[in-house]
This record gives structure tokens, sequence and C-alpha cells, in this order.
């Protein structure tokens, strides 16, 4: 299977469509704005509170609107004041909360109500899920997308997170899940992976739906493509740009290790004791490891990290992105990101399945 490969005009050729209108927040450098675009939809404004990102994405997106003050400040009736929008006008509310509170690596709920590092800032960000519905509910757009990492529906998250039953005694009110039905939707959600749909990487996220309630509409997810994507099929061609030097130790374990193995994981078939969950080599004919935030992702057959132009390859981002100045920058905007393909997916199934299906008085906005 060939990877898609387009670039930034493509992308605001497809926009012109203007099929639905989006908001997003948290929409760090653009992955899922880009796919939104995508799927033949228009971004209005977006929120994004470092700095960076902010830079990143008015580079690639100089039209869009951003809202630059921390989500907490942010209210559904600026956003609507702004964009000249009634309630209940807008198509999607997209967001993706800052997730590492409930990502699998690292100490998780140990963390929760404290504020930490969050890329350039200092932020508490286990609640920022509640921000979101607290806009949702104040903007009431027909339909609504949120994503985040799979730790959430795990241990000690799922509890956070909630289930679709409230229980006998009502434990599950205050959570994510019930916070998001009482702002006045039905809502599912699941955990998809993205190399199931045009990705070459195996990244696994939780995808929410939800439907405004006074529309009879089911909630469905995209068709899974079992015909993935492998390193090889993305990068295959690709003249290296910028990567990264391994250390003297890697450069010896380099030879040792299996494809897609870690280095925690070599150590402890080598008996040798090495740290680095993530440190691993690519593997040539599957799809990439999930792109984290920083470069420990090996090239399959030359000693040294992928190259930034091989992340955005499987990134699924457009091949002239602007990602910013540094290498390190560079990847940690790829690695905090949606794929777009993936997001493409979503968006062109939702407005399929539910945003083309509503009455004629539902997509003129009247509430």
């Amino acid at each position: 299977m060939k990877p898609f490969i387009y670039d930034l005009e493509y992308v605001k050729e497809q926009s012109k469509k203007e099929l639905f209108k989006v908001v997003s927040l948290f929409a760090g450098g653009g992955g899922s704005s880009t796919g939104y675009r995508l799927a033949g939809g228009k971004v209005l404004a977006i929120n994004e509170f470092i700095p960076a990102a902010q830079e990143v994405y008015s580079k690639n997106y100089p039209d869009t609107h951003i809202f630059k003050q921390d989500v907490r400040k942010l209210t559904g009736q600026m956003i609507l004041e702004k964009l000249n929008l009634k309630i209940g006008e807008l198509d999607i509310l997209d967001g993706s909360p800052p997730c590492s509170s409930f990502s699998m690596a690292g100490k998780r709920e140990k963390g929760w109500g404290e504020t930490k590092k969050y890329s350039d800032s200092e932020q508490r960000t286990d609640d920022l899920f509640f921000e979101y519905a607290r806009i949702l509910k104040e903007v009431q757009p027909k339909v609504f997308i949120a994503e985040n990492v799979k730790g959430l529906v795990m241990g000690e998250s799922a509890n956070l997170l909630g289930g679709e039953q409230m229980g006998l005694f009502g434990e599950h009110k205050n959570t994510i899940f019930h916070t998001l039905v009482n702002a006045g939707y039905n809502v599912r959600y699941k955990v998809l992976n993205a190399a199931h749909y045009g990705v070459p990487q195996a990244r696994e996220r939780t995808i929410f739906i939800g439907v405004r309630k006074d529309f009879d509409v089911q909630i469905t997810y995209p068709e899974i493509n079992k015909n993935f994507i492998s390193v090889f099929d993305a990068i295959d061609g690709v003249v290296p740009d910028e990567f990264g030097k391994m250390s003297d130790l890697q450069l010896e374990i380099y030879d040792l290790q299996k494809y897609g193995e870690s280095m925690y994981e070599c150590g402890k078939r080598i008996k040798r004791k090495l740290s680095g969950t993530t440190r691993h080599k690519s593997h040539k004919d599957k799809p990439s490891n999930t792109i984290n935030t920083s470069p420990e992702i090996w090239h399959y057959s030359e000693k040294r990290t992928l190259a930034i132009n091989e992340v955005v390859r499987l990134s699924t981002f457009p091949t002239d992105y602007y990602l910013g100045d540094k290498f390190t920058k560079k990847w940690e905007r790829l690695g905090r990101a949606v794929p777009p393909v993936m997001m493409k997916a979503v968006a062109s199934h939702v407005y399929n399945t539910i945003l083309s299906k509503l009455p004629d008085k539902a997509k003129r906005g009247d509430f």
C-alpha cells in the first residue's frame, strides 16, 4: 500500500469545499486541523496556548484566527462573538486536551492535580478535558470530536473517564464521559489505531464523537483498513534532511537489536541493563512505532535517528509543512500531533454519516 503524499496547496484546495465548519481547541501545530481541511472542512479558528505551536500554526495557516490564551480563560461566548456565530450553529468543535497525565509512559495518576512541565510551559493537564466540556456546553456545536491517548481508558485513568452506565449510586457523575453527556450530547469513544487509516505509524488514540441530543443520528466509526503502510513504503527514496546522531552505547547496541525492539527490551534479552523503552530501531516492513516527542526512533538500516522529512511521512503531514527552526522542536511538534490522514478519515466519516444527514433546519444552524 502506497503512502498518501501531498503538500499544503492541496490541503488548501480541499478546504475550499467548505463542507463543514470547525473550531479546534488545543490545536497544537495543526495536525487535526490539517485532517479536517483534507476532509473538505473549513477551520474557522483555533485555540493554542504554547507560543512555539502558535508560530508553527500561523506560518502554515496565516488566515486562521488563533485564540492564544490559556483555555481556562477562554469562553464559548468569546468564540461565538469573534466568529459571528449563534449558539448551536457551529458544525464541529474539535479538541485534543494535552494528554501526558493519562499516558502509559510515566507516573500517570501520581502527578494528577499538580502543575508540571508541558512543552515550553508549566501547567496542570489532567483537568483540561473538563475545560473542553465547559466550552462545548457554551457553544453547543452539532458534533464534537475529541482525541486523547489510549491510556485514558486504562487503569486509574478509566475511573476518571467513566463508563456509559452511571452506576447504581451515580458514582460516575463527575467523570469525563458524563460531563460530556451532561453538556447535551450522545457520546461514544473508541480506541483507534492510526495504522488502520492510512498512517504508516502504529499510534493508538481514544477518539470521542458526540452528537447533540436533539439529533436522532447514530454514532459510528470509519471501517478499518488492514492493508497497512510500512516504514519502508513511507520513506523509501526520501533523501534525509535533519537527523540526530546516536551515542556510542546506542551504536554498540544497534547491531544487537531486533527490529522494533526498544533498548530496554534488548537489554533484557542480552542480559545487560539498558534504559530506554521508546528508543528503538524501526521495523522496515511494519508501520512505525508511535512517534513520541523526542528523537528516539532509529532508521532500520542506517545508524542514525530518522530524519525530520522521514518523520513527516510517517506522521502524514504535508511535505512542505513548516515545523519550526530547531531539530528537537520539529520532532516535538510531530510527536504531539494527531496524524492528519487519521483525522481526515474520522472527519469524512462524521460528515458523511452525521452532518450530511441532518435536516435542512439543522444544517442552517437553527437550534
